[in-house]
């Protein structure tokens, strides 16, 4: 097995941890911080000052670059945000996360399958199946647990719209360079989610220490996360990926206990073990099963 092959995968796993540590640093906001704001300064932190020294470093040639891809993947990522945190507010964090980020490698699969002709592989089979028993094991003694038929409709939605994302950046990756994609699309966002900073509060921004997690959210959890995401995604299944970000909640429950103070119960831990065996399933079997095309 050569080390080069698991290096794609690492990629992504490293950019699935970053996506976890947003819930978090979202905990230091305050009340009025609505999701809508937070995603819209994400998008414009983490993409326009990319832009800027893309552009700077001549990184990005305007005339032949392919806008109408981007664009798809700047409409994606912006309405996946936008569903994602209604869930959220209809449905609780828990439910909304293992619904969307579970539900994205199996509508991944299922569209590479349908429109790709590539049928999944059974180590992506299993490390899929095993890493959505985790999610539901992860968060099934939280708490109190809201069910919204319009939430879970809204994170299904989000999981399908994210799955289209990532099969769209897979393609500009094949033409592009993951930095300036991920510069680009991200600016792009940002201008489709500015209206909503004359709709919502943002006298919350006035805090340097507020704008320094947006900062954080933009730069870390948007820029690096996903740079290094679109580095993985070149060299991997998209359903592969969609599957290995599923380390964002195990990211997300591990700091809840360590930094948030929030104690998880047996079943729980079960849930981390089951999505940290599937991620080492899919890194190390990945390399040596190929998606079959379909005749």
């Amino acid at each position: 097995m050569k080390r080069v092959a698991v290096i794609p995968y690492i990629f992504v796993l490293l950019g699935a941890m970053l996506w976890g540590t947003t819930g978090t640093a979202q905990t230091f906001l305050p009340d009025n911080a609505h999701p809508f704001i937070i995603s819209a300064g994400r998008s414009a932190t983490g993409g326009i000052p990319l832009l800027i020294i893309m552009i700077l470093l001549k990184k990005i040639k305007l005339h032949t670059w392919p806008w109408k891809q981007t664009l798809y993947a700047a409409i994606c990522i912006s309405l996946f945000q936008l569903l994602f945190f209604s869930s959220v507010r209809l449905t609780g964090v828990a439910i909304a996360s293992v619904v969307a980020i579970g539900s994205a490698p199996v509508f991944s699969g299922v569209v590479e399958w349908i429109f790709l002709k590539m049928k999944p592989t059974k180590v992506w089979g299993l490390s899929t199946g095993l890493a959505i028993v985790g999610c539901l094991f992860l968060f099934l003694t939280k708490g109190e647990v809201t069910i919204d038929p319009v939430g879970i409709l809204y994170s299904l939605v989000a999981g399908l719209i994210f799955a289209f994302y990532t099969l769209t950046s897979k393609s500009l990756l094949q033409k592009e360079e993951a930095i300036p994609v991920v510069a680009v699309t991200f600016s792009l966002s940002a201008l489709l989610l500015t209206p909503f900073f004359f709709i919502y509060d943002i006298s919350w921004l006035a805090d340097p220490g507020n704008v320094g997690i947006i900062v954080y959210l933009g730069l870390a959890t948007t820029s690096v996360a996903y740079v290094l995401y679109g580095w993985g995604l070149r060299k991997i299944p998209a359903s592969s990926a969609l599957t290995l970000s599923l380390a964002e909640p195990t990211t997300a429950a591990l700091l809840g206990v360590v930094v948030v103070g929030e104690i998880l119960g047996f079943t729980s831990w079960i849930g981390i073990g089951l999505l940290l065996g599937s991620i080492v399933i899919l890194t190390l079997g990945s390399k040596a099963t190929k998606p079959n095309k379909l005749k």
